[in-house]
């Protein structure tokens, strides 16, 4: 019983929480913990606990003692998703025509923590990589065409707290895993507009990547295409980019205004 109990509990927490966000998001005004009591059919000190962590991560916020409304951390969140969503789907159409002009395997990738998370995949089965961009794939910034891009957009004190978090551990033979090497590799990506990576995440396999920003100029994801090294051409940089380039107009991006912001 007491095993049981105990695999319920976090199933009954979250089940209590969402009862909490669903009463705060019903009131745009701050709401007091004895109303949330009422609302939601838990105990006011079942309620004020689980509030008081839900203040700790700002998916709530204590306006004042005993008042609460749905925290920042949502929107930030909500945000994201909804930028997401919306990469994913204008990148499509862009994908399919990438992939038709090139034969070859078209991902669109974001970032989380340390890591690239492939969204999106677009393929024929024609490649015979080892490599699968299987759509939640992940794989460390620093091996990956498309991770190189967010390490550069941090900036390079930024990548140094990187390599020290990671080790920059190596994955192949190719895998830049110095500093000075990764440092180097980011200053040529800046210069040509678009990132590659040379077997550096598998023996035998090229990509080359290009950056996807939105409304406020910020990097939201990466395109990228993943072909056989053999089969990897120089003229899909500029392509890759001039794909990125459309994805980002779809979704908002304007050059003109960061051009304006850079100057």
């Amino acid at each position: 019983m007491a095993a049981k109990d105990a695999q319920k509990s976090p199933i009954q927490v979250i089940d209590r929480m969402m009862k909490l966000l669903d009463v705060l998001a019903q009131h745009p005004e701050p709401i007091g913990l004895k109303q949330i009591s009422q609302l939601t059919g838990l105990h006011p000190s079942t309620a004020h606990r689980i509030l008081s962590a839900m203040t700790a991560d700002r998916i709530v916020d204590r306006v004042e003692p005993g008042a609460y409304r749905l925290g920042m951390r949502l929107l930030e969140l909500g945000n994201m998703v909804k930028s997401r969503i919306n990469v994913r789907e204008m990148a499509l159409p862009v994908m399919r025509e990438l992939h038709a002009q090139t034969g070859e395997t078209v991902n669109l990738s974001v970032r989380h923590d340390d890591e690239i998370v492939y969204v999106e995949r677009t393929s024929s089965g024609r490649s015979a990589m080892r490599v699968v961009h299987v759509v939640g794939a992940r794989a460390p910034l620093h091996i990956t065409a498309a991770g190189k891009l967010f390490l550069l957009e941090e900036g390079f004190p930024r990548l140094r707290e990187y390599a020290r978090r990671t080790g920059l551990k190596p994955h192949t033979k190719a895998t830049l895993s110095t500093l000075p090497q990764l440092e180097r590799e980011l200053e040529r990506i800046q210069r040509q507009g678009w990132a590659t990576d040379a077997e550096e995440a598998e023996v035998g396999v090229r990509c080359v990547a290009a950056a996807v920003r939105d409304d406020a100029g910020q990097l939201v994801a990466a395109l990228s295409i993943s072909s056989p090294a053999d089969r990897m051409k120089p003229q899909w940089g500029p392509l890759v980019k001039e794909a990125a380039e459309r994805v980002a107009l779809a979704i908002g991006h304007r050059r003109d205004l960061a051009r304006i912001s850079a100057a």
